[in-house]
């Protein structure tokens, strides 16, 4: 039960953007905002369990966080890790079949 709940709450949200959509409609990828921790294999076991899609790969990157400055303040933005997740042949991920979880937004 408590490995379960951890996939549950490894995927954070999806990534709409520009690059993302083209990803979806031409590579058949999905964009992920996952955890700092997270593992491909665990995000393989997320993706199955959630959407119950088969995954061929997880290709995993950490983003860092740009220096803002404002006057003489440093700041930085939140560094952020992405999931790419490249499905089997003829799988789709179905987002309105999910109800309500609390790993994805």
């Amino acid at each position: 039960m408590k490995n379960t709940e951890r996939l549950y709450k490894i995927l954070l949200s999806p990534i709409i953007s520009e690059k993302a959509t083209l990803l979806g409609s031409e590579a058949g990828q999905i964009c992920f905002r996952v955890t700092p921790c997270a593992t491909k294999l665990e995000i393989k076991n997320a993706v199955e369990l959630v959407f119950g899609a088969k995954v061929d790969s997880v290709r995993v990157l950490n983003q860092m966080g740009a220096e803002r400055r404002f006057g003489k303040i440093v700041g930085r933005r939140s560094s952020v890790r992405k999931a790419y997740i490249s499905l089997a042949e003829g799988q789709e991920l179905d987002f309105s079949k999910i109800s309500s979880l609390s790993g994805v937004a």
